[in-house]
């Protein structure tokens, strides 16, 4: 028989409609949902009336995710070259992988099926198969489709990188911003105040944060800031187009009568393209030449010469925290409120430092 026009097709009612309804938060309805214990009685049976009325079901294969049955965690891979991967982000996979291990917990690697490029069609595919207990998500951009998406199925989640306003603070992240300010302050300790910076594209938050932590320390110390952007450079990969454009504009800045002493890069790479610019000035790479930093501190530093000054990355502890919060979210503990920001390191080498540096 036919519904009436006035009550909900079954199954069609969703989590925030009963929040609404209820009067509460959509975490709230979670709880309710999967750890009743944590609300308050009253509060409980108005959720329950609500999704009486409603006609709410819950999805069956999100919800079991909680279980914890499994012991896995799923791990949502960027999409990379494998004939070039990305140093970082191999270092932080090993580094969740035994994170996960000390937990008494696998990781599952996945991708879209059959050649897609769609994240969302990634996690539909892994709940539907109920194969892990929640989720790990990385290079988080700005209004991302993978944490707005998860978060509507109810999916316990974590991500390393940001998310946005109104969205669950499940993640973990480096101050970016801080650590380039540190860049800058370390730089002008040693006497440079005309220091460039290179930038990768300006869509990823990490780079604008990065940027904008150099200007902002550049203009607190009265410094003279010049900053150059190669589009294209993605989290620090960059293609050989990107590095020659890079190495371009520094050869250009090199070339003026008030060329920078020093350069900043938003990454390791960006820096190995300023060895290269500077070089072809005819100039010298450290104190006694043109200073360089790179960021991520990925083996590739310690191989230059001289060494390249780095931001680290806790790659460790930040994959701790992470899979610290996912399982709290699985056993139905209170999620917390903010994120973590875990502070970094920079390891002062022969690039901007005394000969041989620190390790």
């Amino acid at each position: 028989m036919p519904e009436g026009p006035h009550r909900p097709r079954r199954g069609a009612t969703t989590i925030e409609e009963v929040a609404r309804a209820a009067g509460v938060s959509r975490q709230t309805v979670s709880n309710a949902l999967n750890a009743p214990r944590r609300v308050r009685p009253e509060t409980l049976e108005r959720v329950n009336a609500a999704i009486r009325e409603l006609g709410y079901q819950p999805d069956q294969s999100a919800r079991s995710l909680r279980s914890g049955a499994r012991r896995t965690i799923g791990y949502l891979a960027p999409v990379d070259d494998p004939l070039d991967p990305n140093p970082l982000m191999a270092g932080f996979l090993e580094a969740l992988v035994d994170a996960a291990g000390a937990a008494g917990q696998r990781v599952l690697l996945f991708r879209p099926g059959q050649g897609a490029a769609d994240p969302v069609a990634a996690i539909d595919e892994l709940v539907a198969a109920r194969q892990v207990d929640g989720l790990v998500l990385a290079d988080v951009l700005r209004e991302d489709v993978r944490i707005a998406h998860a978060a509507r199925l109810g999916v316990p989640f974590v991500s390393f990188g940001r998310t946005g306003p109104g969205e669950p603070q499940h993640w973990v992240d480096i101050g970016n911003e801080a650590a380039m300010a540190g860049v800058v302050r370390h730089l002008a300790a040693l006497g440079h105040r005309r220091i460039g910076y290179l930038g990768g594209a300006e869509e990823l938050p990490w780079m604008a944060a990065r940027r904008a932590g150099f200007l902002a320390e550049a203009h607190r110390l009265g410094l003279s800031a010049v900053t150059t952007d190669a589009a294209g450079t993605g989290s620090g990969t960059g293609s050989a187009e990107a590095g020659a454009a890079v190495a371009a504009s520094v050869r250009a800045l090199l070339s003026g009568p008030d060329r920078p002493t020093a350069f900043a890069a938003g990454s390791d790479l960006l820096a190995l393209d300023a060895y290269e610019a500077v070089r072809a000035q005819g100039l010298a790479v450290g104190p006694d030449g043109v200073a360089v930093t790179g960021f991520h501190d990925t083996p590739l530093c310690r191989h230059l010469h001289p060494a390249l000054t780095s931001v680290r990355l806790p790659l460790r502890a930040i994959a701790t925290a992470l899979v610290g919060r996912l399982l709290d979210q699985v056993r139905g503990e209170a999620a917390p409120a903010q994120g973590l920001e875990l502070p970094t390191e920079l390891v002062v080498r022969g690039s901007s430092g005394r000969s041989g540096g620190t390790d």
